[in-house]
């Protein structure tokens, strides 16, 4: 019974981590995030080396996805 109870923990605390990392952010977040500028975040959306979202007029990313791009 313990075992499970602590499987079924583990579960729900790497469910909660994902969650974490794929929230939403704004450009001006990103280039807070990365410590780079503005003009280098959108060559990188323009090079495909970072993807956006452009569904609600504004450019939004996921934690998930700049930290891929960060890492290379």
């Amino acid at each position: 019974m313990e075992i499970r109870t602590l499987e079924l923990l583990n579960e729900i605390k790497g469910l909660i981590q994902d969650k974490v990392s794929d929230r939403w952010l704004c450009i001006r977040d990103v280039c807070e995030y990365a410590s780079v500028s503005e003009s280098t975040v959108r060559r990188s959306i323009k090079r495909g080396a970072l993807k956006a979202s452009h569904s609600t007029g504004k450019l939004l990313f996921k934690v998930s996805s700049v930290d891929k791009w960060l890492k290379g």
